[in-house]
This record gives structure tokens, sequence and C-alpha cells, in this order.
């Protein structure tokens, strides 16, 4: 079992940057594949970022590829996802995710533990 707590939401405008981190408590950190996921109003969540248990391989969803990266530090039981160049349609609730599979999923029922989320809103 693992214990995940988002945070470093907020409101910010077009453009600006926000990082979001994600401590994770209980079993071994680097034991799990890590991702980030965010549900907008009215639609499915979608995933956003994953990284591979020792940060080595990273993966994105093509509309924030070149704007966001996904880091780990697995000393400190936490992910990042640093998110530059924000757009409106970036707003939605993002979700910390960890999965106990080896290899780096994409889909949100790969992953086997979640967060609570953290609302990010960009406004135009």
């Amino acid at each position: 079992q693992v214990q995940l707590v988002e945070s470093g939401g907020g409101l910010v405008q077009a453009g600006d940057s926000l990082r979001l981190s994600c401590a994770a408590s209980g079993r071994t950190f680097s034991n799990y594949v890590m991702g980030w996921f965010r549900q907008a109003p009215g639609k499915e969540r979608e995933f956003v970022a994953a990284i591979s248990r020792g940060g080595i391989n990273t993966y994105y969803t093509d509309s924030v590829k070149g704007r966001f990266t996904i880091s780990r530090d697995n000393a400190k039981n936490t992910v990042y996802l640093q998110m530059n160049s924000l757009k409106p349609e970036d707003t939605a609730i993002y979700y910390c995710a960890a999965r106990t599979g080896p290899m780096v999923r994409t889909t949100s029922p790969e992953y086997d533990y979640w967060g609570q989320g953290t609302q990010v809103t960009v406004s135009s």
C-alpha cells in the first residue's frame, strides 16, 4: 500500500508555470512506476505523463510534450510535474498515481494507487 498526496496546484494565467509535487508514503517508492493524469470538467480522466521506477524513461501525451516535464526523487519519495507555457486547456484536476508493475503504462486502469488530486486553473 502507498499513500499519495499532491500539492502545488493553483490559479495561473496562460503562459505561466506551475510545479506539482506528489509525496508518497508507505511501501518503497522506487518500486513504483509513477504517473500523472488529469480530468477536466465533463471529460474523462486522461494520461499526462509517466516515469519509470529509476527515472530513466519518461512518457508524455502529445498535447504536453515540450511543455511539461515529469521527474522523481526516490530519496525524497516524491514525483514532480513541471508545467510550463500553461494553456487554458490544461485546466483540470491533476492526479498522481502509482503502478506496482515494472512497465510504464499510460492508461488509468493500469495504476493501483491514486492521490486525491490538485486543481490547476489556467485563465486566458
